[in-house]
């Protein structure tokens, strides 16, 4: 499984969004720190869920990268994060 797919299903999982997306952004940091050349590296998500309404900014980053710790650990270099509850517009 990519680990495109691992991160969506991870945070679909956990975070039961209404929206989510991921974008893998490694093409971006190609020769960069943390890069490797099969790529999958460098990632942008973009999650939506009534689980982050009321949570600050830095709480819902650290409720991602709790739920993605391994995969930070151990194959994740860099993770942009838009987070959101459905009542906010973040683009």
């Amino acid at each position: 499984m990519k680990v495109s797919e691992q991160i969506h299903q991870i945070l679909t999982e956990s975070l039961k969004p209404v929206e989510i997306q991921v974008v893998d952004e490694s093409h971006l940091h190609a020769g960069h720190a943390g890069a490797r050349p099969e790529g999958e590296t460098h990632f942008a998500v973009r999650v939506v869920s009534e689980v982050f309404r009321g949570k600050s900014r830095i709480e819902r980053h650290r409720m991602i990268n709790e739920c993605l710790a391994n995969l930070l650990h151990n194959r994740v270099h860099a993770l942009r994060i838009k987070a959101s509850s459905p009542d906010e517009i973040v683009y």
